[in-house]
């Protein structure tokens, strides 16, 4: 008996051919078959906002031997991922295939392992209407406002300009943190830190002034704290009070997507895009050796903390079987609540064999799949671990009746931290060290005694990881969408990366500003997130898609044709559009512009003078080849490598950038090798000169150069 299988990807179509067996044939879609036309809007508003579905470009082949496929097949089985997207994929699916809707043709797979199969494929079901009601209503809200407000913002400001749903206020989340950072004024402030010894130990620690019997003194000037010091002077400090106690710190939960975006972008320095993309390969299967195809996590796509039976006692059995019964939580395994908006439909991300440790697969993973699997691996285990037990103490100490305060803590019991403990955005805890044995009245001497003068400090700018939280915790978007909505910020220049932080570009502040003075409900946190709350609604089957797209088009539509009028005549001119050029052919000044290949420079009298000049990045090093400069260049997909200005006369080309310096060994060029560990490296065969990069970064000038291409 033939049976057809269709599923997403090739490497999950290996992995569940593994587990079914030849009665089987299983198969993939390449993700969507069908959709919406790209270059048109291809949604009937008039007709009650119907889609206008076609085969994706250059899947038609694909669509026609899914049907021939399942033509042949007795039957056919829809494994597309567990959510919804997955859902409206399998419905598509189903409407190529000529599928009955009432079939119970729909399986769904958490994990993709032989248990995670043999049960998706005994429970099958009938498409989710109402999810894929939910994915429709979602696609075509984001298609009603991508392609109505896309053409009004690149007529105003910039040509190929777009505009988003979650994407537009995401930016403006960057964009007011920035403002926030700009009308910051610091406050000045002093603190005064001393370093204690007891008398007859060499032993020294820390601590801070804090105030004298009456309470906290703040320290607002250097002359303060002169006068302080000053009657602190000749005083004799000691141990005025002694406080034990005892700390219990818990265990974070384990992994849900926006957290496991968070982490991995504090530890690894994984971007979230590459956390999803890893993430995926985890879940649809790696080749093990000695195992095969092996689905190593649940699915990733989810907000729920909700942990199986069977993974919370293969968690216990390997926690005391490694470490001992007094790794294990004394009130039993631990159970973790999910948001109240939470789908829990999915379980959190964990291995799906606590056994499979990341050393015994590490051979078969590539170095980023390691990382992220140890990860998860690591966090899921140390949830359903003991708590660590810390011994604290704190001290206050009299130096002429002026209080100091000093705080240690010693570990008693490590508990789930011999394994794993959560990062911080933010480096602001205190970092504590035991204290020496100290007792009430004891007499101290002074090692040092400070003042030190601080300012407050301005809101920090987001990095990709608190971006995330930020847009988690406004109900920005779903778990699924947020590593694309910072790739789509980034790439198209309305946010950049300085280092680890997002910062807005003068295009984000000024496109923010204009939506927020025309479109106020479009960048609005609250009613985006109330928006994310009405799709869920469509999810549940409490609301039509229909009735949400009909209430949100009425005063879109309304507003944007008053913007159109009220602006017919506006155009907003960049600063860092401008240029000092004046065009030799017809005397107008030189404006840059975007096109399919990046930026370039033209004449603003354009169409009437077509005057091109082409910009270069160069990086102020000469060519190891020829001398001419070297410059950045990108291929087709977007990498960034380096070549001769010279080009074609001088074939220099490199992935890694030369430097000025040369190589004391062979007097080659040296090249910088990036990462965590920045090198160094001479090229030159058979010389092998390599050591550490002290080197600043090189400063990227963007130049005009008159181009004959």
């Amino acid at each position: 008996m033939s049976k057809l299988v269709i599923v997403e990807s090739p490497a999950k179509a290996k992995t569940i051919k593994k587990y079914l067996g030849s009665d089987f044939n299983v198969v993939a879609s390449m993700g969507h078959i069908r959709d919406l036309n790209p270059n048109r809007l291809s949604v009937d508003i008039k007709k009650k906002f119907a889609p206008k579905y076609e085969i994706i470009k250059g899947k038609e082949k694909l669509a026609d031997e899914l049907v021939k496929l399942a033509k042949k097949s007795d039957y056919v089985y829809l494994a597309t991922d567990p959510d919804r997207e997955g859902e409206a994929i399998s419905w598509h699916l189903a409407y190529l295939l000529g599928l009955d809707l009432a079939d119970t043709n729909r399986v769904t797979f958490n994990e993709i392992t032989k248990t995670g199969v043999t049960n998706g494929m005994a429970a099958p079901r009938t498409i989710d209407i109402d999810l894929v009601n939910a994915q429709q209503a979602r696609r075509i809200l984001d298609r009603l406002v991508g392609y109505k407000l896309s053409p009004f913002l690149s007529h105003k400001i910039r040509k190929g300009l777009s505009a988003g749903r979650v994407q537009s206020v995401a930016v403006r989340i960057v964009v007011d943190r920035e403002n926030k950072i700009r009308a910051f004024k610091p406050e000045e402030y002093w603190s005064i830190d001393a370093r204690f010894m007891p008398k007859g130990s060499r032993k020294v620690f820390s601590a801070s002034f804090y105030g004298d019997a009456k309470g906290k003194i703040k320290i607002e000037t250097g002359e303060q704290a002169q006068k302080l010091l000053d009657a602190m002077k000749d005083a004799q400090p000691f141990v005025e009070k002694v406080r034990h106690g005892t700390r219990k710190k818990q265990p974070s939960p384990p992994f849900i997507t926006s957290t496991l975006q968070q982490e991995a972008s504090r530890k690894l320095g994984f971007q979230s895009k590459r956390t999803m993309k890893v993430a995926q390969e985890l879940y649809e299967g790696v080749d093990i050796q000695g195992m095969g195809a092996v689905g190593l996590i649940t699915y990733m796509r989810t907000d729920s903390l909700r942990l199986s039976e069977d993974a919370l006692k293969a968690a216990e059995d390997y926690i005391r079987s490694t470490w001992g019964e007094a790794y294990l939580p004394a009130g039993g395994p631990r159970h973790f609540k999910s948001r109240s908006n939470a789908q829990d439909g999915h379980e959190a991300i964990r291995p799906t064999t606590v056994t499979l440790s990341p050393s015994a697969v590490k051979g078969s993973l590539t170095s980023d799949q390691y990382k992220l699997y140890k990860l998860i691996w690591e966090r899921f285990l140390a949830c359903q671990m003991a708590e660590c037990i810390q011994k604290t103490t704190q001290a206050d100490i009299n130096v002429g009746g002026y209080l100091f305060k000093a705080s240690g803590y010693r570990v008693d019991f490590d508990g789930y931290t011999v394994l794993y403990v959560e990062s911080s955005d933010t480096n602001e805890e205190e970092k504590e060290s035991e204290l020496p044995p100290l007792e009430k009245d004891m007499p101290l001497r002074v090692k040092e005694m400070l003042p030190n003068q601080h300012f407050t400090q301005p809101p920090a700018r987001y990095t990709e990881a608190s971006l995330i939280k930020a847009m988690e915790e406004y109900g920005i978007g779903r778990p699924s969408t947020y590593a694309a909505t910072i790739s789509t910020i980034t790439s198209r220049g309305y946010v950049k990366r300085e280092g680890k932080t997002l910062c807005p570009t003068e295009l984000g502040e000024v496109t923010t500003k204009l939506m927020e003075e025309r479109f106020p409900k479009i960048v609005n946190v609250k009613f985006t997130a109330q928006m994310e709350q009405n799709l869920d609604t469509v999810e549940e089957g409490t609301c039509g898609w229909v009735e949400l797209l009909t209430e949100f088009y009425g005063d879109f539509d309304k507003t944007l044709k008053s913007a159109k009028e009220e602006m017919k005549d506006v155009k907003i001119q960049l600063e860092e559009d401008k240029t000092d050029l004046i065009c030799d052919k017809c005397g107008k000044p030189m404006v840059v512009k975007f096109g399919r290949y990046g930026r370039f420079i033209a004449c603003s009298g354009y169409p009437d003078c077509k005057n091109i000049v082409k910009m270069v990045s160069k990086i102020g090093v000469a060519c190891p080849k020829c001398g001419n400069d070297v410059i950045v260049k990108k291929t087709k997909r977007g990498r960034e490598f380096y070549g001769c200005s010279s080009y074609p006369n001088c074939d220099f080309v490199s992935w890694y950038q030369p430097t000025a310096l040369t190589c004391p060994q062979c007097g080659g060029t040296l090249f910088k090798k990036k990462g965590k560990q920045p090198k160094l490296f001479c090229s030159a065969e058979g010389c092998g000169f390599e050591k550490e990069d002290d080197t600043e970064d090189t400063v990227v000038t963007q130049e005009a150069v008159t181009s004959k291409d």
